[in-house]
């Protein structure tokens, strides 16, 4: 199934079941009015949304109503943990050639989390700032120590993540780290049919900066890590409560780089209309999507626009 936020005033909003071709939504209100609720007790609620979710594809639900990702607030607009799985920097060299990539958790502010079609305001143009993206995960609770392929039963749902970078303050306090954005949807994986396997995402992640691409790659490849991974590296002293989000960057092909949009534009090919490199600036516009073998979008694209205050 698919689930989605909808704004209405509050810290929380409104929790909607949307259509699998994203066209039509219906209020979850009878069952849950907040996704962490349904986090909370899934074993209950998850059949009953599942239903609804199920009828609403069918055209058989009176009150359904055409979705609008404009609408829409981050899927859980407040988590209780967000963490960023990332490449350490500097990479150190492997021991091995088939040693599993080294994995740098860190963790983010998830106490207000930006909507897909949310603007990104900064007070200073000077942070240098920068875009990661990758895709992330909604957890049930998974206790400590739990390994890799069990912590991958804990998943209950993926959605898009953009998380935003201050590259000039990183080095002094990674606490300077603004909340990030994540996509309009939140799907079970079943959805992703064999595109979801073994905790990994076999569906391209497509960046585009400014209606220009920067970067289309296989999820599967551009993910160095499967979840059970890092969910089991953040779970390794303490149990994860449900409604943890743990985010894994997107690698680019540049050996140990991320996939963010600084990194991406530093390697495009010289043009005389298009400078390679550089920060991102107040108007600029990013969207971020997977795309599958058909070249649907399932979870959606987050479209945010950059602003910057001059004064």
């Amino acid at each position: 199934m698919k689930l989605a936020t909808y704004k209405d005033g509050s810290r929380d909003g409104q929790l909607v079941v949307v259509s699998r071709d994203l066209t039509r939504a219906h209020f979850a209100t009878g069952i849950a009015t907040r996704l962490q609720q349904v986090l909370d007790d899934w074993n209950y609620m998850a059949p009953q949304l599942q239903q609804l979710y199920e009828a609403l594809n069918r055209g058989q639900v009176r009150h359904a109503f055409d979705f609008d990702p404009r609408l829409c607030a981050a899927p859980l607009p407040r988590a209780f943990q967000l963490a960023w799985a990332t490449r350490p920097s500097p990479v150190r060299p492997e021991a091995e050639p088939d040693a599993p990539a080294p994995l740098r958790l860190e963790l983010c502010a998830g106490d207000a989390l930006l909507g897909p079609r949310d603007v990104a305001e900064f007070a200073s143009d000077g942070w240098d700032l920068d875009a990661e993206a990758g895709i992330a995960v909604v957890t049930g609770d998974i206790a400590a120590g739990t390994p890799a392929l069990e912590a991958l039963e804990g998943v209950r749902l993926l959605t898009l993540m953009s998380r935003w970078r201050l590259r000039a303050l990183d080095a002094s306090d990674a606490g300077f780290s603004p909340p990030p954005a994540l996509g309009p949807v939140a799907v079970t994986p079943d959805e992703l049919g064999t595109a979801w396997e073994a905790g990994r995402l076999r569906a391209d992640l497509q960046l585009t900066w400014n209606q220009r691409r920067l970067a289309r790659c296989n999820a599967a490849e551009a993910l160095p890590w499967h979840f059970g991974q890092a969910l089991a590296r953040l779970a390794h002293t303490r149990m994860l409560q449900a409604g943890s989000v743990v985010g894994c960057a997107a690698q680019a092909e540049v050996a140990g780089a991320s996939f963010s949009v600084q990194t991406l534009r530093a390697h495009e090919p010289a043009s005389g209309d298009a400078p390679t490199g550089g920060w991102l600036r107040h108007g600029d516009r990013l969207r971020l999507e997977l795309l599958d073998a058909r070249g649907q979008a399932p979870l959606g694209a987050i479209e945010q626009a950059v602003a910057i205050s001059r004064g």
